[in-house]
């Protein structure tokens, strides 16, 4: 990814910690991290250290498996199945367990998040995920460029990126506001004069500010409040 590029995407780690929800969250499969494991390994063999990378992986599985065999008859002498044997099923166990734990793990992040789910977070949701696409998008189509295909170069691409910083700017403020509205639900309904009354405040401070900092911050601030005083009517025709 180019430079100009980074830092654009919203990471899961970043969207989680706006929402403060276990949001997108993904049922993690041994097997699929094991095949991962596997391509990374096989890819080392074919490269110029594959006969290092094949001896040092035979000597730890036999270093591993004589250990293990030691330990059996030290301790465990009274079982009189093969080691092998004895490995394989503990293996599998310990791969059963793993997976019911992290079954479990994300069911429960699941729920947490359809407990929390508005329909104003849903449709947040979707649009991060279309900006994010649309940043996956300009990355394939500048590695097809590098590859030595001059004819897929993005025209005015400064303007689009700057277009896609002041998306994010847009999502990162509405996914904090969600949050506080969804947050402070039950406050914000049982104090509805209160928001109005900060608000016609707002207002009128804004007449008397020139375009300082403070100005700009608090014209933010008067279009949050603009946001929430649309939000808590819209949250009042649904009691």
């Amino acid at each position: 990814m180019r430079d100009d590029l980074q830092g654009l995407e919203i990471s899961q780690d970043e969207l989680q910690k706006l929402t403060n929800l276990p949001v997108n969250a993904h049922l993690l499969i041994i097997t699929n991290s094991l095949q991962k494991l596997a391509k990374i390994y096989i890819q080392k063999i074919k490269s110029s250290e594959g006969a290092t990378v094949i001896f040092i992986g035979f000597a730890t599985f036999v270093f591993g498996y004589l250990l293990f065999d030691i330990i059996i008859k030290i301790f465990l002498s009274w079982i009189t199945i093969p080691s092998w044997i004895v490995l394989t099923i503990l293996g599998l166990w310990v791969g059963g367990l793993t997976q019911s734990i992290l079954y479990l793990i994300w069911r429960r992040k699941s729920k947490v998040v359809k407990l929390n789910m508005t329909n104003s977070l849903q449709i947040l949701l979707n649009d991060v995920q279309r900006y994010n696409t649309v940043i996956k998008a300009i990355d394939i189509n500048d590695q097809i460029e590098e590859a030595g295909n001059p004819e897929v170069l993005i025209k005015e691409r400064e303007n689009v990126l700057a277009a896609l910083k002041l998306t994010k700017a847009d999502l990162v403020r509405a996914l904090k506001t969600e949050r506080i509205l969804r947050e402070n639900k039950s406050f914000i309904l049982s104090n509805t004069e209160l928001f109005v009354n900060n608000l016609a405040t707002l207002t009128a401070m804004q007449v008397n500010e020139q375009a300082t900092e403070h100005g700009r911050l608090l014209n933010e601030a008067l279009q949050i409040a603009l946001d929430v005083q649309h939000e808590m009517k819209r949250l009042q025709t649904q009691r």
